[in-house]
């Protein structure tokens, strides 16, 4: 498909979208640095209108990246730090009695919790029993929560930014791979390149305070939302990302030795569809108006990696997630060039 399909008004929007995001990355830079695919990842899950968990071990500034976003974005923001003893009532809010000072009658009131924002962190969401999880999943899929038998909506935009500790398994409770599913990403955060690490050193020991300017309203994000799921695709790249997927269930006709090999479990539908979701995104990012096969391949990894499970051969062999996903583009490439 080309270009022309889209509309003036929306490539106005699509251009307008490219201009925030390299002013976000400006004024997010002010603060964090380094880190630059990390944050395109952040940005394309708000794009998407969707949620992101960040795995990586301390000190490498997961929260200052995301309390830094939201400064960015201009939204509110709240950060919850998950505890074993954490309760659900916790996140959600709850209800009190109250006495009304005009009838002296005694009443329900209900008192928010701090998931009524927009901008959620869901700090070390592992150390937290599956009750209180539940909760904050369920609020992620329904964009509501249920306290006394009434709906709370919640407010929209709604982001949950998600962090975990990857190396300490101790007293955490993992999720399950249909909670994991609701995440559009699992983004990696790794070490600093040595350079960066001197420029981190430098700025965090100096008494230097960055002030970061929003660059976009709620509104703004609403809307460039909307006109991200305009962008055109053309048959090919839907048949290419529905292979990428097809060919990770294990046990099926279509399915390669490697993965019935080495996989437990594949990636369902909802996979298939954030490829071209998120694909839309990273094409916009790169300036281009429509979505091609490099869009796809360029997203598969943070999508594909929480949703197909290694078995014991491949953690055995030292085989990775992303080695299998890296096998599965790398295949079904190949079906998409004989097309």
């Amino acid at each position: 498909m080309s270009e022309a399909i889209i509309s003036s008004s929306d490539q106005e929007m699509l251009a307008k979208l490219r201009e925030a995001h390299k002013k976000l990355l400006g004024e997010i830079g002010k603060v964090i640095i380094g880190q630059q695919l990390v944050l395109d990842q952040l940005l394309m899950a708000i794009f998407c209108r969707s949620h992101a968990l960040l795995m990586g071990v301390p000190g490498l500034a997961k929260t200052l990246m995301v309390s830094t976003l939201a400064q960015a974005l201009d939204m509110s923001f709240k950060r919850i730090q998950f505890t074993p003893d954490l309760m659900p009532t916790d996140i959600t809010g709850t209800e009190v009695i109250q006495d009304d000072p005009v009838t002296k009658n005694r009443m329900f009131k209900f008192l928010p919790g701090p998931i009524f924002a927009n901008i959620v962190l869901a700090d070390e969401i592992n150390r937290t029993p599956p009750k209180t999880q539940a909760a904050l999943l369920e609020s992620m899929q329904e964009r509501k929560a249920s306290i006394g038998g009434v709906e709370h909506p919640m407010k929209n935009p709604f982001f949950v930014l998600a962090t975990q500790n990857p190396i300490e398994q101790e007293g955490t409770y993992p999720l399950p791979e249909a909670q994991l599913d609701r995440f559009l990403f699992l983004i990696k955060v790794d070490y600093p390149t040595d350079a960066e690490e001197e420029q981190i050193m430098r700025l965090g020991t100096s008494d230097n305070k960055f002030k970061v300017s929003p660059v976009l309203k709620a509104e703004d994000i609403i809307e460039l939302q909307q006109v991200v799921r305009r962008v055109p695709v053309s048959d090919m790249v839907f048949s290419f990302a529905r292979k990428i997927t097809r060919l990770s269930r294990p046990n099926t006709p279509e399915a390669p030795d490697f993965v019935n090999k080495w996989l437990t479990w594949g990636a369902g539908p909802r996979a298939s569809m954030n490829l071209i979701l998120a694909a839309k995104v990273n094409a916009i990012l790169r300036g281009s108006n429509h979505v091609s096969g490099d869009d796809v391949v360029a997203v598969a990894t943070p999508i594909l990696r929480h949703r197909i499970i290694l078995n014991f051969t491949a953690v055995s062999e030292g085989v990775t997630v992303d080695d299998v996903i890296r096998r599965l583009v790398k295949s079904a490439a190949g079906k998409y060039a004989a097309a």
